[in-house]
């Protein structure tokens, strides 16, 4: 695995222009998500991407993602990777706590953690990413490009010239995204809680504080600091709303939180 910081090259953007120029169009348009991926083919020539949100801070998030010339399996992907993996992934992560400078990564399937690897990559014939990242506090935003098993590895020129378009592409994503998403709630346990109450209006208050901050991957020793509870406290809040649920780990309430459709905004 490898981490770095892009550098910035303006003979570079001017190498890309047409790229960056169609990708610029389709900002806030429907186009723009096979536009990002079709686009970068020719520099890297990856099968699927995907653009999410992950952080103790918020409420993960998958913005876009999708396939060229395979089976488009980005979603389940993104469902395996919140149904554990997510939790303990230090792959796209800086070196340099608070850092909010951009940065790089290029890792194997192989290099992967093994649950990771198991549940995400080799599940889904994943072989290899790049990914440009930018970490705001305890949220990090991640461009994802994947190479799959029938493709031949990323060569070095390619990963050179994804590292070239890197800063660009993560500034058109973010703008996409703000000009194309609706409005997120401020307050990611309300949503959570929100969310819960929609898949089973039975759970009590204290039983949805506790199954909120779970989901945003807060610890049980975080929890109980958080909420000024004892941790044996947490802990039976935590099976009763799981027993409500039929379920027993915190992955199977993440697995479920995916497959419940979200309420309409209110009008």
């Amino acid at each position: 695995m490898r981490k770095w910081t892009p550098a910035v090259s303006t003979s570079s953007t001017g190498r890309y222009a047409h790229v960056l120029a169609d990708l610029i169009g389709q900002l806030g348009q429907p186009r723009f998500t096979s536009a990002l991926l079709e686009g970068l083919n020719p520099v890297v020539p990856a099968a699927s991407f995907s653009i999410y949100q992950t952080g103790h801070s918020c409420v993960p998030q998958l913005f876009m993602s999708g396939s060229f010339g395979v089976p488009d399996t980005t979603r389940d992907c993104w469902r395996a990777y919140l149904s554990g993996p997510y939790l303990s992934d230090q792959t796209l992560v800086s070196e340099r706590a608070g850092d909010s400078t951009p940065l790089l990564c290029h890792i194997t399937a192989q290099e992967v953690p093994v649950q990771h690897r198991a549940r995400v990559y080799e599940a889904h014939g994943v072989a290899e990413r790049v990914s440009v990242v930018q970490q705001t506090g305890a949220s990090l935003l991640a461009l994802n490009f994947y190479r799959h098993q029938h493709q031949r590895p990323f060569s070095d020129q390619q990963v050179a010239g994804f590292a070239d378009m890197a800063p660009a592409l993560l500034a058109l994503a973010k703008k996409h995204i703000a000009l194309s998403s609706p409005p997120q709630a401020a307050d990611p346990i309300a949503a959570w809680q929100q969310r819960l109450r929609q898949l089973n209006p039975a759970l009590t208050p204290r039983e949805l504080d506790v199954c909120a901050r779970l989901l945003t991957g807060m610890t049980q020793d975080g929890i109980a600091s958080d909420l000024g509870l004892s941790l044996p406290s947490v802990k039976t809040y935590r099976n009763r709303a799981f027993a409500r649920l039929g379920i027993h780990f915190r992955n199977e309430l993440f697995a479920m939180l995916l497959r419940a459709p979200a309420a309409p905004p209110a009008n």
